[in-house]
């Protein structure tokens, strides 16, 4: 086995994308630790079979090369950091340390959850306090640490000041206000990556992806939630606000594309957007999916609905003139997929 890999939050959306990413294309080990509070039991997705269970590990795959936990990450941390051999002393696991550590563990979710209880998401500062102060005595050879286009200054993303948010538009010497305790959380894990990198000699990647989506994202986000009420073709079409807010939607392959191809160039916790640059508000959107649907419905505006900023979108130019990288997959093709899966969904519900 070449080298062993961590993946916090390792069921959720991003996370489990990035486990069947890495397992796919090494045949290193990876370790991937959830609570499934919010993420998916990975029977469900992992593309292997289930070989022992020990303790509250599970093993997957060829030579045991997948490890689930199931464990709060901030659990994992108190154990890491009384007792740096942990995985090997509780699990029987051999190596040395870790190569690539993914740090996806957060509290997250929708809107709702977003403006719904701000206090919880603010939980995310401890966990990321607590993941930089492991890494920091750990060393391990490269980090990748998922910063939020909410860290961007919220003035900036208003119906009359809306503008293609460039990396160089956060400035730690020159703060905006970023958006809820979510934003302040994920700013906060930007400057401990500095701080990680500068100090301590972490390599250390941030990333700023925008409105990721795909076909396996669960129902408390607007892109499937979407797709699916237009495969039930919903009459008439609720929309939360005007649905005149505008986001920058960007397909979970483009996102591990330029996440990993980011490792490989970014060492010094520099932060760099992800997305297509392209603003599409959510009446496009369920005008995309109602055309997939072959209807069109009247649109109800949900006026009493959180809606967050009026309009957030990506300047990709820093990341193209620097990394060389593009977007592959278009919003409409992007979007096809999902809805396709949204109507094998309901076939699938239809016939149980």
């Amino acid at each position: 086995m070449n080298k062993t890999h961590l993946v916090s939050g390792g069921c959720g959306f991003v996370g489990r994308n990035m486990v069947n990413r890495l397992f796919k294309n090494t045949n290193d080990r990876i370790i991937f630790i959830d609570d499934l509070s919010v993420g998916t039991e990975p029977s469900t997705w992992l593309k292997a079979d289930l070989n022992k269970t020990d303790k509250n590990a599970s093993f997957y795959g060829d030579n045991d090369r997948l490890v689930f936990i199931k464990e709060d990450f901030r659990n994992t941390l108190h154990s890491l950091n009384n007792n740096e051999n942990h995985f090997q002393d509780t699990y029987g696991m051999e190596f040395d340390k870790f190569a690539d550590v993914f740090h996806f563990a957060a509290i997250v979710g929708g809107r709702a959850k977003i403006d719904g209880d701000p206090m919880m998401v603010a939980l995310d500062l401890s966990i990321d306090a607590e993941f930089f102060y492991w890494i920091c005595r750990h060393k391990p050879s490269r980090v990748l640490y998922p910063s939020s286009s909410a860290a961007y200054p919220v003035d900036l993303q208003t119906d009359t000041n809306a503008i293609a948010l460039s990396e160089s538009d956060i400035d730690f010497t020159k703060m905006g206000q970023p958006d809820m305790t979510y934003g302040w959380s994920k700013l906060t894990g930007e400057y401990l990556a500095h701080i990680a990198a500068k100090y301590y000699g972490v390599s250390v990647t941030c990333i700023r992806p925008f409105s990721g989506y795909g076909e396996d994202q669960d129902l408390t986000y607007p892109v499937p939630a979407i797709a699916a009420r237009a495969a039930n073709k919903e009459a008439p079409f609720e929309v939360w606000g005007t649905g005149e807010q505008g986001r920058d939607f960007v397909h979970i392959d483009d996102v591990l594309d330029c996440t990993l191809l980011a490792m490989e160039k970014i060492t010094d916790g520099t932060a760099i957007n992800i997305g297509q640059g392209q603003l599409t508000t959510f009446l496009d959107l369920i005008d995309m999916f109602t055309d997939f649907a072959g209807y069109k419905p009247e649109i109800k505006t949900l006026l009493d609905k959180p809606v967050g900023v009026h309009s957030r979108y990506c300047n990709m130019d820093w990341v193209k003139e620097n990394l060389g990288w593009e977007p592959k997959i278009s919003i409409r093709e992007g979007m096809r997929r999902v809805y396709e899966r949204a109507l094998e969904n309901k076939k699938a519900n239809e016939q149980a």
